[in-house]
């Protein structure tokens, strides 16, 4: 199984980009967004959600079970948003601290990255 993202690439300043990461197999996980190994965003199963202060209001996580796809919507994007990003899930017996959804140790199954480049 497999986790693939998708959605990358380089915007101005202000403009808005949405990353999508199929899940296949991990649709019954919680899941994240990371830049490198920062967490950006976490989703879990039952829709709450857990944002980096930097992101909150800019950035939405979304998932869609059915689809088994994972999103990023991200919006106002400034050029200290630019990275590399990660959609990545947590392992079958569930995190070890339980709070800890920005965490990278918790997450045991990573995508290969989608780069996003922010220009000023």
């Amino acid at each position: 199984a497999q986790l693939v993202e998708s959605g990358g690439g380089s915007v101005q300043s202000g403009g808005s980009l949405r990353l999508a990461c199929s899940i296949s197999a991990y649709r019954d996980r919680t899941l994240a967004w990371f830049k490198h190994r920062e967490g950006v965003a976490a989703i879990r199963v039952d829709g709450s959600t857990t944002y980096q202060p930097s992101v909150k209001g800019r950035f939405t996580i979304s998932r869609d079970t059915a689809a088994s796809m994972l999103y990023l919507q991200m919006n106002s994007l400034k050029p200290e948003d630019t990275g590399m990003y990660y959609c990545a899930a947590v392992p079958i017996g569930g995190m070890v601290n339980k709070y800890a959804f920005l965490d990278p140790y918790e997450y045991r199954h990573w995508g290969k990255g989608t780069q996003v480049t922010v220009t000023s």
